[in-house]
């Protein structure tokens, strides 16, 4: 499925938001931690079948890390010696960070599938 630029700009801003990556009407999120089964307007599957989580889990961890390694080389030179110090703010970083991003990995991993074959829809 070929798209055109305004296309995929189009997705990546609804999943930036958090709404459905093929319609951007209908919010991706039934309750924190929770991503809803469909869209309540196109009806867009967001959970497919097992296994399709894990896409979503490898974007919150390759993300994690490398905003983990973007906050060390950047703490670096600013705390120097003081690694304690640049350990815990690392510790924490690599806690909540995954926590805080969990509904983003969500809604870019089902943008990128869309881009790619597109999610199917179900009626209802």
């Amino acid at each position: 499925m070929k798209r055109d630029f305004n296309a995929i700009k189009a997705i990546l801003v609804r999943s930036g938001q958090l709404r459905c990556p093929a319609c951007g009407k209908a919010s991706i999120v039934l309750k924190p931690f929770h991503i809803k089964q469909q869209c309540s307007v196109c009806g867009a599957v967001f959970k497919r079948e097992e296994g399709f989580f894990v896409g979503a889990i490898l974007a919150n961890v390759v993300t994690t890390e490398l905003i983990i390694l973007a906050v060390y080389f950047l703490t670096l030179p600013v705390f120097g010696a003081h690694y304690q110090l640049i350990l815990s703010i690392l510790f924490a970083l690599a806690v909540l960070f995954p926590l805080a991003f969990y509904h983003h990995s969500w809604s870019f991993w089902l943008g990128f599938d869309e881009l790619v074959e597109g999610l199917p829809r179900r009626k209802g």
